[in-house]
């Protein structure tokens, strides 16, 4: 089997091309093939390009490392898109691709080295998110876990989040052990019924904030960008940043532009790792002890 592999600023995806894979990957497959130690090692995988319609050139389905589907990924798709750009599908000018989330346009620049990708539209509303509990803009609601009492802003844009303020007094909220530690308990937690990603958001000034990332399905994650477009707008839903931002990752930097309606604009590197192949052997059921 045929691979791509990428990274946008630390977050890692391996492409396989559904125009020589036409196959769709199973969950214990893409399994394998994303895990650290027995396989190529992976944030996900982006299985593409799809039949586009009248709407969108492109299609692509987004898997995480455990198997599930994802609606989004703000960084998958930069990654894509310069996978295009790569196999001289796209050129510089603008073009949509369709996945699960949503449909949006993305733009590669220069020779591939930053990719500007609209978002769509980001939405409080927890029947959209979804959040459990009556029709509500969920807006700085309490929530307590592992007994830690904590002030929680939810989010869509596609796929859901939750972004966690941290104040100065409790800046160790933003490391990453305890991203590790309390990320996990709030995905699974039952008030988000289709589980959730979460951020631990930390305001620098008006245009820059820190997050630390906890993503559903795939873990502790150095960037992402579905993550920096929820954590922007929900920081500017709140008042705290203006509409243009830079979000500071472990990975390292993205810049978002919120519009007056809450549209969200991403704009961020795409570095190519390499290109390969799968051995056969490595597709094997995994048995440990």
């Amino acid at each position: 089997m045929q691979f791509s592999k990428y990274h946008a600023i630390g977050n890692d995806y391996i492409v396989i091309d559904a125009r020589r894979v036409t196959t769709l990957p199973s969950a214990a497959l893409i399994q394998r093939v994303c895990h650290r130690h027995y396989g190529v090692g992976s944030d996900g995988i982006l299985y593409g390009p799809l039949p586009g319609d009248s709407e969108a050139e492109f299609g692509l389905r987004i898997f995480n490392p455990d198997g599930s589907e994802a609606q989004k990924s703000g960084n998958g798709l930069r990654i894509f898109c310069r996978y295009l750009f790569d196999q001289k599908l796209v050129s510089n000018s603008p073009f949509r691709v369709r996945t699960v989330g949503g449909i949006v346009r993305a733009e590669v620049h220069g020779r591939g080295e930053a990719v500007t990708v609209e978002m769509g539209r980001v939405s409080f509303l927890s029947t959209l998110i979804p959040v459990a509990g009556e029709a509500r803009e969920v807006i700085r609601e309490p929530l307590t876990v592992d007994g830690v009492n904590l002030l929680i802003t939810c989010a869509t844009i596609g796929n859901p989040h939750c972004v966690v303020e941290v104040v100065d007094d409790r800046a160790s909220l933003a490391s990453p052990d305890l991203a590790k530690r309390l990320g996990p308990l709030i995905e699974s937690n039952p008030m988000f019924p289709e589980r959730t990603n979460v951020q631990f958001l930390r305001v620098m000034d008006r245009a820059n904030i820190v997050i630390e990332i906890w993503e559903r399905g795939a873990g502790y994650t150095l960037a992402s960008g579905s993550s920096s477009s929820a954590a922007s707008a929900v920081a500017h839903r709140l008042g705290l940043v203006d509409r243009n931002v830079c979000v500071h990752m472990p990975g390292g930097t993205i810049e978002i532009a919120i519009d007056e309606h809450y549209g969200a604009t991403m704009r961020g590197a795409v570095s190519r790792i390499a290109d390969g192949e799968i051995h056969s052997e490595a597709l094997i059921p995994i048995h440990t002890t």
